[in-house]
């Protein structure tokens, strides 16, 4: 297995170098050359594997045993997610009419992203103290990722962590995760902006392929591959739990996976998985900031001048750049197009998509957009009629289940990205009440550690700035404990 840039221009990468990259050198993202087709015969032997295990046989697929061997890969991925509080590490919730919910949130910091991070994590430490090399991750987060990415490295001699996350535009429990953790390898920025504003500076910053090579500079964004890759193992596992039994003929039934969206990750994971030979339809459901169900229903794939904040703060973006490697597979991988595309869309902030292209976006993506108030009434009537209470970002998927009916022989699953305690403000708008762990509650004890990027005439030069001198000085300190990482 080799991977290229979406782009076109790098080919011939390992998994051991796209996972120490951030974007390619071309400005592209990593994807897969080829991408495995499942048979039903593998999907039936995959049916009623735990959710450990299931991911340790998707990972094989795109990670070559010469990079590590099948028993290392199980002993990664078993340690990985043996913390979380549920055994079975996700779980599914079946509740009235219909209702599944494919509960993510059971790890460390109660949010999907900690399935997919903690694995990452083990990789990287694991080719790391294999050959004696340090990496710089740098994180720009729209609230969960960054809480993720420092609960799952801290500690380790062999990373640094420097996370950037928008001040006043997340909850407290988000903050909280990012900000007590006082470990020497972690760097923690409060930026006056939105996670939009912060991506623009970390853009700069990957682009310098001598800052980036010189200080073993990595993202552990879900622009990483590892990332989207750990994350195509939830669709499957819900496939096979939801999905019911083969058709007539042996075809296989479908499922519709409604997926409450902001930088597009789990949308192009879906949309791979469904490459793979399993019938998803997809449905990628937005908040105020709509810029994927405007792309799909009208091709204006355009950023509004300014992020909305909403209730359901981690998908407050209006530059969802997984959508990148979703134009890729829908092109026939025509890295040239995506090029042109992306580049215009960067430059300009907007990029009309051609019907012809539209149309093919619109038979592989369903899509919808909620407001604050839809997803309070979402969050009072589960609650009203299942004594479940929805986290903001799952009530914006869930809102498909009450306003969108459906047929009868097609199973539906809603992807719940974060736990209700994440969100205390949102539960008491929606006027309920959730019980918080004594995890939670604990953050309110710990001490806080944080620097701060003021908003200033020139403040997207002036946060590179910022960001690369600390990676610089994060470097002079670390250089005793072994050379950093090369990239090609």
């Amino acid at each position: 297995m080799q991977y290229c840039s979406t782009r076109g221009g790098v080919h011939g990468w390992d998994f051991r170098d796209v996972l120490f990259s951030g974007y390619a050198p071309d400005g592209g993202m990593f994807m897969p050359e080829s991408v495995p087709v499942l048979s039903p015969d593998t999907l039936r032997g995959w049916r009623g594997l735990p959710y450990t295990k299931l991911v340790v046989e998707v990972a094989s697929l795109f990670i070559p045993t010469q990079l590590i061997p099948r028993e290392d890969l199980e002993v990664l991925v078993g340690e990985a997610l043996s913390g979380f509080s549920v055994p079975e590490v996700v779980r599914i919730a079946r509740l009235k009419e219909g209702l599944s919910v494919l509960e993510l949130f059971h790890g460390g910091t109660l949010a999907f992203k900690d399935l997919a991070m903690t694995c990452t994590v083990r990789f990287l430490n694991y080719f790391l103290q294999k050959e004696n090399h340090r990496a710089t991750v740098v994180v720009g987060t729209s609230g969960d990722t960054g809480g993720s990415a420092i609960q799952s490295a801290k500690g380790l001699s062999g990373l640094d962590v420097l996370v950037v996350y928008p001040r006043g535009r997340i909850t407290p429990v988000q903050e909280k995760h990012m900000i007590t953790c006082l470990e020497d390898n972690i760097h923690v920025f409060a930026a006056d902006g939105s996670s939009d504003d912060i991506d623009q500076p970390l853009r700069r910053l990957f682009a310098d392929q001598v800052l980036v090579k010189s200080h073993g500079l990595m993202s552990l964004n879900s622009v990483n591959w590892s990332r989207v890759m750990i994350q195509l193992a939830h669709f499957i596992y819900a496939y096979l739990e939801l999905s019911g039994t083969e058709q007539a003929g042996g075809d296989l039934p479908e499922l519709e996976v409604v997926v409450p969206t902001g930088g597009g990750g789990n949308i192009a994971a879906g949309y791979i998985v469904k490459q793979m030979g399993l019938p998803l339809k997809l449905v990628a459901m937005v908040n105020s900031n709509d810029i994927v169900h405007r792309t799909v229903t009208t091709g204006d794939f355009s950023m509004a001048a300014d992020v909305t904040q909403t209730l359901a703060p981690a998908i407050d973006i209006q530059d969802p750049y997984n959508m990148e490697r979703v134009f890729w597979l829908l092109l026939g991988r025509d890295g040239a197009s995506v090029k042109n595309m992306m580049e215009e869309f960067q430059r300009s902030r907007r990029h009309s998509l051609p019907e012809s292209h539209r149309k093919l976006l619109s038979q592989v993506l369903s899509t919808g957009t909620v407001s604050d108030e839809g997803i309070l009434e979402t969050m009072r009537r589960c609650w009203e009629e299942n004594q479940y209470v929805l986290c903001p970002h799952t009530a914006v998927a869930v809102w498909h289940h009450y306003h969108c009916p459906h047929s009868p022989t097609v199973s539906r699953c809603y992807v719940a990205t974060a736990s209700p305690a994440k969100f205390q403000a949102a539960v008491q708008r929606a006027g309920l009440t959730f019980d918080l762990p004594e995890a939670v509650l604990a953050l309110d004890k710990l001490a806080s550690r944080y620097q701060n990027l003021e908003r200033s005439l020139n403040w997207c030069k002036d946060w590179e700035d910022r960001l690369r001198e600390k990676i610089q000085s994060v470097s002079s300190v670390r250089d005793n404990r072994g050379t950093y990482y090369k990239s090609k």
